[in-house]
């Protein structure tokens, strides 16, 4: 049998950066190519010289992209327009459309804010999209004679996808990111029965017991519920799409049921666009929501309002979402400083 060669460019030992560069049958092919958001210097991407010191076109046959957080994807402009790449890049249709709004996003605060050098251009993202081919689920793509990939439903975001890959008779499984269990907005992870000759998966939380959701949930609530009787601010820091998505409908339904005034903020850009796509791609949704569609929007909420910057020092007890979800810069970060009873700089 051909040897399996795989080897971690990013995220082999850390949580941030994936990249994997898989070896099979002759061919090479990149799952993921993300970055990570701890560092500001070259760390921040996946050392790529380790393929080539110039372009990496006739090094690599395609790039699978598995969902749209920035740890998975958010490299792949660097990678395509700045090192050099032209070859196919696949991922599932609302990966495509949301992927460069996250990148965008991230770029204004990296440049604009920061004043990060040597990163890409809004027009880097638009020439990198235009290299993207959009996959459907179970649908099989030929990348060319030798390779077959075909996508399944992973849950943990919209859009997101877990990936077989058969070169010859030899075949793969690449999970990125996934969810076994649906929760509010998604459903949960599903595949063919397959035997790959490897599977190579996540595992960011594969060694922790964790309480059920069941309690989570509650304790969260409870911990929220007693923070703002007391007249204080809860501060969640969110990734802009997914968990907060859940969160909300977690909150809304809870200040329903119990009746509460206290305000609730959500303060991020990208929530209505967000809400636009989860409008867009419903069929990607679990089916209490597609079910619940019909009748109303569940993504517009009655409790949770648009946070501006000037509520920062607002008196009285208020909930407020705020990106990023690691708290290591940015809106969430700003309010967290602002709301400790001793100032930090």
């Amino acid at each position: 049998m051909p040897e399996l060669k795989v080897t971690p460019l990013g995220a082999g030992q850390d949580v941030g950066r994936s990249c994997i560069l898989l070896n099979m049958g002759g061919k090479n092919i990149m799952l993921d190519c993300g970055m990570h958001m701890g560092y500001n210097d070259e760390r921040r991407f996946p050392d790529f010289s380790y393929i080539s010191d110039g372009p990496l076109t006739p090094f690599i046959d395609c790039v699978i992209i598995s969902h749209f957080h920035l740890d998975h994807c958010g490299a792949l402009p660097f990678m395509s327009e700045m090192v050099g790449y032209t070859g196919p890049i696949y991922m599932t249709h609302p990966t495509k459309a949301i992927a460069p709004i996250l990148l965008e996003d991230m770029r204004k605060v990296s440049v604009e804010k920061k004043g990060d050098q040597n990163f890409f251009t809004s027009q880097m993202i638009k020439d990198c999209m235009k290299k993207v081919i959009a996959v459907t689920l179970h649908q099989s793509v030929m990348v060319d004679n030798d390779i077959e990939i075909k996508a399944y439903y992973a849950g943990h975001v919209l859009g997101a996808a877990m990936f077989w890959i058969k070169v010859g008779s030899q075949s793969v499984v690449y999970t990125g990111d996934y969810n076994m269990t649906p929760d509010r907005h998604l459903g949960a992870a599903w595949i063919d029965k397959c035997r790959p000759d490897l599977l190579i998966s996540e595992s960011t939380y594969a060694t922790t017991i964790r309480d059920s959701k069941r309690c989570r949930e509650k304790d969260f609530l409870k911990k929220v519920h007693e923070c703002v009787d007391r007249g204080g601010k809860v501060l969640i820091p969110v990734f802009a799409l997914g968990r907060a998505q859940e969160l909300c409908i977690l909150l809304e339904t809870y200040w329903e049921r119990m009746n509460l005034k206290a305000p609730i903020y959500f303060a991020l850009g990208l929530t209505e666009k967000a809400n636009n796509y989860y409008k867009m791609f419903i069929t990607w949704t679990n089916q209490k929501i597609r079910k619940t569609f019909v009748q109303r929007n569940m993504f517009d909420f009655k409790h949770i309002k648009a946070f501006d910057r000037q509520f920062i020092d607002n008196p009285g007890p208020m909930v407020v979402f705020a990106t990023p979800g690691m708290l290591h810069a940015g809106l969430s970060l700003q309010i967290f400083k602002n709301g400790l009873p001793t100032k930090i700089t």
